[in-house]
């Protein structure tokens, strides 16, 4: 099956990045959101990785995915760290509440995952109309710096119970003039020396350049549009820049 997120590439997410895990983006989110009292929507909120340390610092976070598979192991998670925060399915290119949140949030890059320009768009407006007037948007973005077509890289876990998964990835495809790549992963889970599972995910991502993506925001009616680089707060972007980070005020 062709999916993302589905049930082996979810579980690998949790295993390969659990909760508490950082790459910095979590003690970043936390200092930006301070004075933040009201709600806060984290679309594609995935296993919670974010969402969870957040909600124990006392924020009031609601989370959405698109991903059932996500969904159920984010309330797992939820669940065993104690917490109860609003948790549904849903599409962050359709799904809006008028005025409802203080700050949306779209850490690690997740925003990419929406390839085709028009849904990116769309995605954009519906979280300004979600945010209340003075709210802010904070969205992380990945430029790639080399394309690798064909170039085949394998990694595996091992589970509890002995049960291994791997993951085969290729990058298929890659088109500079639209700005975006196309990968496909191959997951496949072992037990006793037997394949018992396995799924096909075609994974393509779209990229934005730095003044590019600020135009965007300023067009769908953001305004301050601050660039901060690796979370650092206000940090230019340099040519060693892994992460972006943009933060909009509605």
């Amino acid at each position: 099956m062709l999916n993302y997120y589905h049930h082996l590439s979810t579980q690998v997410y949790d295993i390969d990045k659990p909760i508490g895990f950082s790459f910095g983006d979590v003690e970043f989110y936390k200092s930006r959101l301070e004075g933040v009292s009201g709600r806060i929507l984290e679309p594609a909120a995935g296993t919670g990785r974010i969402l969870i340390p957040l909600s124990q610092a006392g924020f009031e976070v609601e989370g959405f995915d698109l991903s059932s598979a996500m969904l159920e192991v984010c309330r797992r998670n939820c669940e065993n760290h104690k917490i109860n925060p609003r948790l549904f399915q849903a599409d962050m290119t359709t799904y809006s509440k008028e005025s409802y949140y203080e700050a949306v949030i779209v850490p690690t890059g997740t925003f990419l995952l929406l390839h085709k320009r028009k849904d990116s768009l769309k995605a954009l407006h519906q979280f300004y109309k979600s945010l209340t007037p003075g709210g802010s948007l904070l969205l992380d973005l990945s430029i790639p710096k080399d394309f690798p077509i064909g170039k085949v890289s394998t990694r595996t876990w091992k589970l509890e119970n002995g049960d291994v998964i791997s993951l085969e990835s290729k990058m298929t495809a890659h088109n500079v003039f639209e700005q975006y790549t196309v990968s496909h992963n191959r997951y496949e889970r072992w037990s006793n020396g037997e394949l018992v599972q396995t799924e096909l995910e075609r994974f393509p991502m779209r990229w934005y350049g730095v003044e590019e993506f600020k135009q965007i925001l300023k067009s769908t009616g953001f305004t301050e549009v601050t660039v901060s680089s690796d979370y650092e707060y206000g940090r230019s972007p340099s040519a060693s820049t892994e992460i972006l980070t943009f933060e909009a005020i509605k």
